[in-house]
């Protein structure tokens, strides 16, 4: 098991000294998430700063980019960082893709499932292992003349997540996907109950062995060594958990807690625009489960006891809150990434 950090794309020159500061505290990786700014980018900056992480997508938007696109950006960026990058994929969710992205959103986890396959396709292509010949409900892919192509790199073809919270999508990332980037609203016995179960068979039907798929789980911690410090953390990861939930995809995270309510009322809420209110929706109870709280002292133990032989890439969801450009904000979580990398 791994500790790496995550954080929003930034400014392309402070993305640099971010990456730094973050190998710097001993962090195993660094994940970017899309939002204002392509995750794509922020790696590729990133890549030219550090030497000794992996970098990866958590997640980047898979259907505003053609699978051929991707493909490529994730063969120049496992290239650079000499086979350092993992390219994690999602789908988001229709209002996103359509309305601000302008692109389709239909049958989602098929297409999610064909682009994966695509991308794989387009990397033996690469490599000159195959004429190009994909040719699949959404996707078609016959042609690459060696002028166009990247060609054949030394390192091997980047690990592909995808994103999954409900049992289909994890089914087809162990059938199709390397790795899962499980979604940071989950809780320890969605993991055992949900997750893994259907990974699994996913890999099973595949003929995969399921300890192939490697799993990177995000979570969020609420830590230190006072009531003031905990009780900043702890309102943090009530307005986080309350912004996921109030997405009704993601229901079947609070039913099997029986929590089934919740969900609803965190739409209704949002809705109202009352965030005060959806994050007051997030019990003591809740918060147990969706996060570890711990001193600081005994992170990397509360880590580990939740963690250890579930998870490949455990990511400290907050470990950059509130990052400024001060190296200092990570002296914290130093001792914590050295306990669980060595």
């Amino acid at each position: 098991m791994r500790l790496d950090s995550v954080t929003g794309p930034q400014p392309l020159r402070r993305m640099q000294t971010l990456a730094r500061a973050v190998e710097d505290a001993g962090f195993g990786g660094l994940w970017l998430f899309e939002g204002g700014r392509t995750a794509y980018l922020s790696c590729a900056a990133a890549a030219l700063a550090v030497d000794g992480i992996d970098l990866g997508t958590a997640i980047a938007l898979a259907f505003p980019r053609s699978p051929m696109i991707t493909a490529q950006i994730a063969w120049e960026l496992a290239e650079t960082t000499g086979g350092r990058f993992r390219v994690g994929l999602g789908t988001q969710v229709k209002a996103h893709i359509e309305r601000r992205y302008g692109t389709t959103f239909d049958h989602p986890g098929p297409r999610l499932r064909e682009y994966v396959l695509a991308m794989k396709a387009m990397f033996r292509a690469f490599r000159r292992e195959e004429k190009p010949s994909f040719e699949g409900e959404f996707y078609r892919f016959t042609l690459l003349p060696d002028m166009w192509s990247p060609g054949p790199i030394d390192v091997p073809d980047p690990p592909i997540y995808t994103a999954g919270v409900n049992p289909w999508m994890l089914r087809m990332c162990g059938e199709v996907a390397d790795g899962l980037h499980v979604h940071p609203l989950h809780t320890p016995r969605y993991l055992a109950e949900v997750i893994r179960p259907n990974v699994a068979a996913g890999a099973a039907k595949a003929g995969r062995d399921p300890g192939e798929i490697e799993l990177a789980c995000p979570v969020f911690t609420i830590v230190g060594d006072t009531d003031e410090e905990l009780e900043r953390w702890r309102n943090d990861a009530r307005f986080q958990i309350a912004f996921y939930g109030s997405t009704r995809t993601y229901r079947r995270v609070f039913e099997i807690h029986g929590w089934d309510d919740t969900p609803d009322r965190l739409h209704e809420l949002q809705s109202k625009g009352d965030v005060a209110g959806m994050a007051a929706a997030i019990t003591d109870e809740m918060l147990e489960q969706f996060a570890i709280t711990s001193t600081w002292d005994g992170l990397a133990d509360a880590i580990r006891r939740r963690y250890e032989g579930v998870a490949d890439q455990v990511i400290a969801y907050f470990s950059l809150r509130g990052w400024a450009g001060d190296p200092a904000h990570l002296e914290r979580w130093a001792p914590i990434a050295g306990a669980i990398n060595g």
